[in-house]
């Protein structure tokens, strides 16, 4: 073996085939057209990446028309930075237009191709012909939702037969040209759980997730544990006597695990939400994520991984680990990966590598690449920036690579798949199943908290409850614990709490009232961030305070301003705004300081869009500005945000908001439509009828020049709308979720 856990990683490259159209992510992710990712990559210490060199992108035409050039310089830039690649030729797909994976002529097709692959990159010493291919299989010819779209088990064996065939095929060419090629097979690798009412079903899918690996291995024949169910879907015997003749057992079986891997079936539908339910051989049953149903835990990847050794005693490698989540979340599941790939490894089992997949994120797998919605997951790269914006995973992988000891303090909480809140019914007790294994124990740490400053703020507020869900241990403070404008107050405070970085969600809000009040005016909101900031640089902490789109003036307007654009406030609180950017920023150079406007949310009925349609709801006048632009933002979409930009370390001026500029009486007229209100009472008035005391920019719509973060404002507003109900009800329960939590 050798010395310890090496850090592998892995870019999402699938290219899936739904009808006629196809999903490719290295188009939806850009990674297609940026050559310096791969320095990037570089950076993080990894030191062998699976990277595609995909049969339907080189050569869709025949190898005769291949086109070469992209993986020429890509294959050759790898090499160039010491990085060692695992070539994948299919990567869920189903090969180019004239092919699929229920065409006999498949095998021998990529067969071609990946000789091609290894005479062109002889230097290549690993390869994975075919990503997953039984979990291919699945999508594809038994569940129906890529091409060829079948949904039967003869389709489904048959589709599996032919991926196996080709990669017994592929690595026959490639070991021509390089006698010591090395396959790494991949697949998913979980465990279904069952009440003993479907024990029989569990058992099917239990010994069906080792087919793939067993065909190639020359395992399957009469006596085989699935032979009867094989048998049955009426090919013949003689189609599995070629693989025990043609035995190609992996070099590395790669373990695929995800949050869904492991799965719950319970008989008693009427526990779950309806879109669990499904039939499969006679059986009605839920299938189920088991984090969402389970009351405690499952063991997670480190009991798997022990089953896979026992079975092969091949060498393992984990080679997809991600997650979708918040980031301190990507940081609790990769950690939790690492730790259990270590344990096993420290049993004996010969455990390779930690793959972090998805290294530039991927598009629209939570509707499994059969949509195109453009619903984004970030890996350790972000790339809604250009260049792509590294995460704070980035950190993670680098102290991985290095032997370091994982560090970032938010590691100190549970991921969400071990807290309460996480079910989606009455949680499964032990005694409902029939077999349980120890889980990997939690690591000792100790807490400290983010410091929030707002404790009677619509924002401050705001943080502590999202905080919460996301299990971030933090201090709420109000002036009375913490004056952020006395640096005596702020260095107890520090000394007190030992936080780990500062959130300023206070300050003066009242934008008219501080033409008459000035000095109160630039005390909270210039002299408390800049005292804040002191005492940051000072102890070398993060800090996040809050600016406003008022630091404009609002002489742009053919386009909504970006970060980098001059400041020129027209009133009192616009000024202190801007004051203290300009000094926070020259005090603690790391700080993030985030610029938003015309907050609105489920969480307090005083905001803008709360005040419009309660209203307009009752018939009563409301009076909005139809000439002032603004760009609204959704508190909660704005302290996840600006929560995951703080944890990955950003810095600097970053504008927040949920896009879509329009006036405020618009803003009005949409969410009451959306909510089925009418607008009748609506007064749209131009500001110069206001008569405000504060001079407003009659435009100040905020973009981002750094990466747009927040989604629509109709996504939004429909989901302002949905939990306003939900959180009415919440308060009505008498809970306080904002105390803090240590």
């Amino acid at each position: 073996m050798t010395d310890g856990i090496v850090l592998w990683g892995g870019v999402e490259c699938t290219v899936n085939r739904v009808g006629d159209g196809y999903f490719n992510q290295l188009e939806r992710n850009g990674h297609a057209r940026r050559a310096g990712d791969l320095d990037l990559i570089a950076s993080l210490g990894v030191r062998v990446l699976r990277y595609p060199v995909l049969w339907e992108r080189v050569a869709p035409q025949g190898i005769a028309s291949a086109d070469w050039r992209w993986s020429d310089e890509r294959l050759v830039g790898l090499k160039q930075l010491g990085i060692e690649a695992i070539a994948g030729l299919v990567h869920h797909g189903s090969g180019p237009p004239h092919t699929s994976l229920l065409d006999p002529s498949f095998a021998t097709q990529l067969a071609d191709y990946a000789g091609a692959v290894a005479a062109r990159y002889p230097w290549i010493g690993y390869y994975t012909p075919v990503n997953e291919p039984l979990t291919t299989a699945r999508f594809a010819a038994l569940y129906g939702v890529w091409y060829p779209h079948a949904r039967d088990d003869r389709s489904f064996i048959e589709a599996l037969m032919n991926q196996c065939r080709a990669t017994v095929l592929a690595m026959r060419a490639i070991r021509k040209v390089n006698p010591e090629a090395k396959l790494v097979q991949t697949d998913d690798l979980g465990f279904t759980w069952s009440t003993p009412e479907l024990a029989p079903l569990a058992w099917l899918y239990n010994e069906r997730r080792w087919l793939g690996w067993d065909l190639l291995c020359g395992r399957i024949g009469p006596g085989y544990a699935l032979w009867d169910y094989l048998m049955e879907t009426g090919l013949p015997a003689a189609s599995f006597d070629w693989f025990r003749e043609n035995p190609c057992p992996p070099d590395i079986i790669g373990v695929n695990y995800y949050i869904t891997s492991e799965r719950w079936l319970d008989h008693r539908l009427d526990r779950y939400p309806p879109q669990y339910a499904g039939s499969y051989r006679g059986f009605h049953c839920v299938d189920i994520e088991t984090p969402r149903a389970f009351a405690v835990p499952s063991p997670g990847i480190a009991p798997l991984l022990r089953e896979v050794w026992e079975r092969y005693r091949i060498p393992v490698a984990i080679t997809e680990a991600h997650i979708d989540a918040h980031r301190e979340d990507q940081l609790r599941w990769l950690s939790e990966i690492w730790r259990a790939a270590e344990r096993v490894r420290g049993e004996g089992a010969d455990v390779r590598a930690v793959t972090v997949w998805a290294l530039f994120g991927s598009y629209d797998w939570n509707s499994l690449v059969t949509q195109d919605r453009g619903y984004y997951e970030p890996g350790p790269f972000d790339v809604r920036s250009d260049p792509p914006r590294p995460t704070v995973v980035t950190r993670l992988m680098r102290e991985l690579a290095s032997g370091r000891k994982p560090s970032h303090p938010v590691l100190q909480g549970d991921g969400w798949w071990r807290r309460p809140g996480r079910f989606l019914c009455p949680p499964v007790s032990l005694s409902e199943m029939d077999q349980w294994v120890s889980p990997l124990p939690p690591l000792a740490r100790s807490v400290q908290p983010l410091l929030i400053v707002g404790a009677t703020g619509t924002l401050g507020r705001a943080f502590a409850r999202i905080c919460s869900v996301r299990n971030i241990a933090f201090r709420l403070l109000g002036r009375a614990q913490m004056d952020i404008a006395d640096a005596a107050a702020v260095e107890q405070a520090i000394r007190e709490h030992r936080p780990w970085a500062i959130v300023n969600a206070g300050g003066y809000v009242r934008v008219d009232e501080a033409e008459a009040e000035p000095e109160r005016c630039r005390r909270e909101n210039t002299l408390g961030p800049v005292v804040l900031a002191i005492a940051c640089a000072r102890h070398g902490l993060p800090l996040l305070t809050f600016s406003s789109d008022l630091v404009f003036d609002g002489s742009q307007r053919d386009a909504p301003y970006v970060e980098s654009d001059p400041v020129a406030p027209l009133n009192v609180y616009g000024q202190s705004k801007a004051e203290a950017e300009q000094r926070v920023l020259a005090i603690h150079p790391q700080a993030l300081v985030v610029r938003t406007s015309a907050f609105f949310g489920p969480w307090d009925s005083v905001n803008f869009v709360s005040l419009a349609l309660a209203a307009l709801s009752e018939g009563r006048p409301f009076v909005a500005a139809s000439d002032i632009i603004v760009s609204p933002t959704y508190v909660p979409d704005l302290v996840h945000a600006a929560l995951n930009l703080l944890i990955d370390g950003d810095r600097g001026i970053w504008h927040l908001s949920n896009r879509n500029p329009l006036s405020w009486a618009d803003l009005a007229r949409r969410a009451a439509r959306m909510a089925g209100i009418p607008d009748d009472t609506l007064e749209a008035r131009p500001a110069a009828r206001l008569h405000s005391p504060a001079p407003r920019p009659l435009y100040s719509a905020l973009a981002s020049e750094r990466g747009e973060h927040l989604p629509p404002l109709d996504d939004a507003l429909a989901r302002y709308l949905h939990l306003r109900t939900q959180a009415a009800e919440e308060d009505e329960t008498g809970l306080d979720p904002l105390q803090g939590r240590m």
